[in-house]
């Protein structure tokens, strides 16, 4: 098994499961349920789940939010600096999700925020890096991840991105998302990302002109499965079986738990899509985005 450096949230998800349409501004009968999240975290966890030795790299605030995460990390066996931040609270994400298990989040990254290299471990023994587009877009964490990923690419250890959310990248800049792929070895996405980043409307096209900036690009579609390319290769497709989802949450975040160290050990780029996309339907038909 494989052993991965994880950087990025954690959070506590508050999971509002709608039991008919949202009614704004009355009231709205829902299932209500709290569980571990924070994309990064939740890759983590997953990987953990697979057998694979984690580190994760985040922040917790000194309350009951973070204690929970940490008792969680510990159940995973995920390893993590046991430090619980004063004066701070945990990152908490509340999540709508309709009937569909399609989510919508509200963040509120708390002690997420200013995360560095202060964070990281020795940098020796693992066989790659995953970093969530959360932390490196932040403005609070930018230039302590950007030190982060400087020392990581000193150490020769591969560094896999997700740019985690089109609306963080709004925020941030499209000029400055694509001046940070440059520096990726590998990008999973999914396809409303991929068409932000690479200003395409067609996804085929964004594939192609992402992997000009990145040698390899996934992009997750949804409950379709995933299309990938290898830089001067062709686009690959794997297909999955759509399910009734549950929840949605945490579904990418599983797909690159499930493709990453497959495609590590076999560099099989269809198999790998297959090993994630298998993954993220464990994930769909659970509430939460945790094993």
């Amino acid at each position: 098994m494989s052993r991965f450096l994880c950087i990025g949230d954690a959070a506590l998800d508050v999971i509002v499961k709608m039991q008919t349409e949202l009614h704004v501004g009355s009231d709205t009968s829902s299932q209500i349920s709290m569980h571990g999240g924070g994309a990064a975290a939740n890759t983590a966890t997953w990987l953990a789940n697979l057998g694979h030795s984690v580190y994760f790299s985040c922040r917790l605030g000194n309350d009951a939010a973070g204690r929970a995460i940490a008792a969680e990390f510990d159940q995973w066996g995920i390893e993590y600096r046991k430090e619980f931040l004063t004066n701070e609270k945990t990152g908490v994400v509340v999540v709508l999700v309709n009937n569909a298990g399609e989510r919508t989040m509200f963040p509120d990254s708390g002690a997420n925020s200013g995360i560095d290299e202060k964070n990281l471990p020795p940098l020796v023994g693992f066989d790659a890096a995953f970093l969530s587009g959360y932390s490196l877009f932040n403005p609070l964490s930018t230039s302590g991840v950007l030190r982060m990923i400087s020392m990581i690419k000193a150490a020769n250890i591969p560094l896999i991105f997700d740019p985690a959310s089109v609306g963080t990248m709004t925020s941030f800049g499209r000029e400055r998302v694509l001046e940070m792929l440059s520096v990726m070895d590998i990008a999973i996405m999914n396809d409303d990302e991929a068409r932000f980043i690479a200003g395409k409307s067609e996804l085929n096209d964004a594939l192609e002109s992402l992997t000009s900036l990145v040698p390899l690009v996934v992009i997750k579609t949804g409950s379709s499965g995933a299309i990938a390319q290898l830089r001067g290769d062709t686009l690959l497709e794997s297909k999955t079986e759509a399910i009734a989802a549950i929840d949605t949450t945490g579904a990418g975040d599983a797909f690159a738990a499930g493709f990453i160290p497959h495609w590590l050990q076999s560099h099989n780029l269809m198999e790998s899509m297959k090993a994630g996309n298998e993954v993220a339907r464990r994930c769909v038909a659970i509430i939460g985005a945790r094993p």
